[in-house]
């Protein structure tokens, strides 16, 4: 089972689309009269919590050209992985795609059924001013009731898209305003979020099945044994491919001779 590799980037496409999420969100300064006279993207990155603050430690002084820079700020990590029992599925099934490759023709690929796991996130929001952390979080809150749903394309090569919902759990606020006057201050957000999603195993593939045999015997508990009934089961029609309708044509003959089909030589014997 393990050694033979594969990977579908599943928890990586899940990341990106997280951060998608977030990733367009703007603040603004406006003048009395309601004209706006700054706007600002607010960056995004994948980082965890601790990174920013140890750089908002090092560039503490208010005076700083480069302060200006950091804040406002965003930032998301992954915080755990869980197995979700309760959305389990029957590991038999499989999801099926008929593809085309120039040197087998029509092949049949197929993965079973992903496991369901919840993949927590941690989304970071730094600001300076407290103005600013609102304007950010109500840009956010209204649209988690308590879900948003991200389309993900898990598995491109059976074309396999799965909507994700992304679950807001908690909200927490910190300000940290100590020091004195001329020190920094960081207006911090975290939000903590559930990701339901599932992963996928390696995927396999098959030629199309022309025709299937089975021999069946009278008693096998006494030896020897030999058949005497064989049935064929082959499309109907002989030429179908694995993404064509058809039928099956099913051919019963029975024996009498002694004799028993060698699977290695393809002959009765």
């Amino acid at each position: 089972m393990f050694g033979n590799h594969f990977y579908n980037e599943g928890v990586r496409k899940l990341v990106v689309g997280f951060g998608q999420v977030f990733n367009n969100i703007y603040v603004q300064n406006t003048a009395s009269d309601g004209a706006v006279t700054k706007r600002l993207r607010v960056p995004l990155a994948y980082a965890p919590k601790e990174k920013f603050l140890t750089r908002l430690d090092q560039q503490a002084d208010l005076e700083s050209r480069e302060f200006a820079i950091v804040l406002p700020r965003m930032s998301f990590e992954i915080t755990g992985l869980s197995y979700d029992a309760n959305r389990k599925l029957n590991k038999m099934n499989k999801t099926v795609r008929v593809k085309t490759n120039e040197e087998d023709g029509k092949v049949m690929n197929f993965n079973y059924t992903p496991v369901p796991y919840n993949i927590d996130f941690s989304l970071n929001i730094f600001t300076a001013t407290a103005e600013n952390g609102l304007q950010i979080v109500e840009q956010i809150l209204p649209y988690f009731q308590p879900d948003y749903t991200v389309t993900v394309r898990v598995v491109p090569e059976l074309d396999l898209v799965r909507d994700v919902p992304i679950i807001l759990n908690t909200v927490n606020y910190e300000d940290s305003y100590n020091g004195d006057y001329s020190r920094r201050r960081a207006v911090i957000y975290t939000l903590n979020f559930t990701a339901k999603t599932y992963l996928y195993g390696p995927m396999s593939n098959a030629s199309v099945i022309k025709s299937t045999q089975a021999d069946l015997y009278a008693d096998t508990d006494k030896p020897p044994t030999t058949r005497e009934e064989r049935v064929i089961v082959v499309p109907n029609p002989t030429t179908a491919d694995a993404d064509d309708d058809f039928g099956f044509t099913t051919t019963i003959s029975f024996y009498t001779d002694s004799k028993n089909y060698n699977p290695v030589s393809g002959e009765d014997e």
